[in-house]
């Protein structure tokens, strides 16, 4: 089995920072009234800045393929050993793609105009893009390709656009439930990339991948992130109401969270990392770097409560994110986040950065252990 190496990260993130201030005017206020919920969201969440692929006039200025195209460009513009004719796979991960078909993987290959290659598309919610990026890896550990890009998108605004809501038969009143309106207030754009091969960088840093460990945990929980379904009504799909009008009517294509069962994240995360722990696969006091996608800076403090329990403690200097500037992408946060630690020129040779990536979606986990390979360039070229 071949090791496996990241030997560049890239990133795109649309238009120009939003702050809290601004987001309805982005988003529009549903039945011309401020969000009662905005305020508690934002004062839980923290997060100051976010980023989003359309205009005030809620017109897209990029569409989710362009985003996952834009982010690859980049990558691959960091890498000074690759040649696009060596790629030999691409994965890619979203929440919603542009389509419903064909896959986004298939959409994403013909935006960047990269030579023919395989291809697989991994459509879920915040693990779909670890998925992509586990998949990638396993190309290049079997010895199938030497060169392979993972990379996730969001285009998740567009979800939310007061007139969306307005058109819904149920909620013309601007009374949209809480489980759909909160997240108004938690999701942003973006996208990722990583190139991925069987030799480190010959030049600046790359993360040497240990082991990724995706787990699910959906045969214990039910639903809880979800769109295509109301579990009101108990219509277990949008494609069994008599029309697409009446699912939407119904608020069956909203994207929700079922708020009950949402704090049961932070414990099958926490739960997972212990496992791996008691197997010797994590030693916390070797932890340089703790990169966790969480989706909102009131779990994280849940987290380290569980992890007190748990007799663990991994100092909060250790860990890493930009939720609160970057805001909440999704399946793209992980690759977000270790593109700008990774260009930060913060990283040592030898250091191991733990990544911690949870889904709420049907509840599962994704855990991967790196280890920072070479030195950074003296003239990193680090984009904020």
């Amino acid at each position: 089995m071949n090791s496996v190496y990241i030997t560049s990260l890239g990133k795109f993130l649309p238009g120009s920072p939003v702050s809290n201030d601004e987001i309805e005017d982005y988003l529009g206020k549903i039945g011309g009234k401020t969000s009662k919920t905005k305020r508690i969201i934002l004062e839980k969440n923290q997060i100051r800045y976010r980023y989003y692929a359309m205009n005030k006039e809620q017109k897209s200025i990029y569409s989710n393929t362009e985003m996952a195209s834009l982010a690859i460009r980049d990558a691959l513009n960091r890498n000074g050993n690759v040649e696009e004719h060596q790629i030999g796979f691409l994965a890619a991960g979203t929440t919603r793609a542009d389509l419903l078909l064909p896959g986004f993987a298939s959409m994403v290959h013909a935006e960047t105009e990269l030579p023919v290659m395989e291809i697989s598309s991994h459509t879920g919610l915040c693990a779909s893009g670890m998925h992509a990026l586990k998949n990638a890896y396993l190309h290049i550990k079997s010895g199938e390709n030497t060169v392979a890009i993972s990379c996730a998108s969001e285009f998740l605004s567009r979800e939310f656009k007061h007139t969306k809501f307005e058109a819904q038969k149920n909620y013309a009143n601007g009374r949209v439930p809480f489980d759909t309106d909160f997240l108004r207030f938690m999701l942003s754009d973006g996208a990722g990339a990583a190139v991925l091969q069987n030799a480190p960088s010959q030049e600046g840093q790359s993360l040497r991948i240990e082991w990724i460990d995706n787990k699910s945990y959906a045969n214990q929980y039910d639903v809880c992130m979800y769109s295509g379904m109301d579990k009101e009504s108990g219509i277990s799909s949008w494609l069994d109401y008599p029309s697409i009008h009446e699912a939407a009517d119904q608020g069956a294509l909203n994207l929700k969270q079922d708020v009950r069962l949402v704090n049961e994240i932070t414990k099958v995360g926490t739960n997972q990392i212990l496992e791996l722990i008691e197997e010797g696969k994590i030693n916390p006091e070797a932890i340089d770097w703790m990169v966790c996608h969480y989706s909102s800076h009131f779990f994280k403090e849940e987290i380290f409560r569980l992890f007190e329990l748990g007799g663990v403690n991994i100092p909060e200097e250790k860990w890493f994110t930009n939720l609160y500037t970057k805001g909440n992408t999704g399946s793209a946060s992980i690759y977000i986040m270790l593109e700008e630690l990774l260009n930060s020129g913060r990283l040592t040779e030898g250091e191991q950065v733990l990544c911690v990536v949870p889904e709420s979606g049907r509840f599962q986990s994704c855990i991967m252990m790196l280890t920072v390979m070479g030195s950074p360039l003296e003239m990193n070229d680090y984009r904020n």
